[in-house]
């Protein structure tokens, strides 16, 4: 995290609205959620021999913009989800994370997956940034 980054719960969202989001693709490192208050970055600060980006998003990104969530939670596992077919090779460490968000539009689930040899975090950080709204 950078010294202006302050780490917040993505939970934290609910009741609020999105004015935007950036990066919430397939292969991103970086999502950025933004509200009439405050920009938070949902990411992974890269190190040696890890991994960590989005490998899914189910459903549709608009429906998140412009009514306030009434779901935003985080869930983590380093089992494969059923849905993942097993790869040629499987890193010695894996770490699932799924945030699930929803507004009376619809839902949507952003899965990250992180790799490692075991010896690095594999998590992602979701931080409100300062100055960046």
């Amino acid at each position: 995290m950078g010294w202006n980054d302050k780490q917040v719960g993505f939970a934290s969202l609910k009741g609020q609205t999105l004015v935007s989001i950036e990066g919430a693709t397939k292969g991103s490192e970086e999502i950025i959620l933004r509200t009439m208050s405050q920009t938070l970055k949902m990411y992974h600060d890269q190190g040696c021999c890890e991994s960590v980006s989005v490998e899914d998003v189910c459903g549709d990104i608009a429906d998140l913009i412009g009514s306030p969530l009434t779901m935003a939670e985080e869930v983590s596992s380093a089992e494969r989800p059923a849905d993942v077919a097993k790869p040629d090779y499987e890193p010695e460490s894996q770490t699932w994370t799924f945030y699930k968000a929803a507004t009376i539009k619809g839902s949507v689930t952003i899965r990250w997956l992180g790799e490692s040899n075991g010896y690095y975090s594999e998590g992602v950080s979701v931080c409100e940034v300062e100055g960046c709204a």
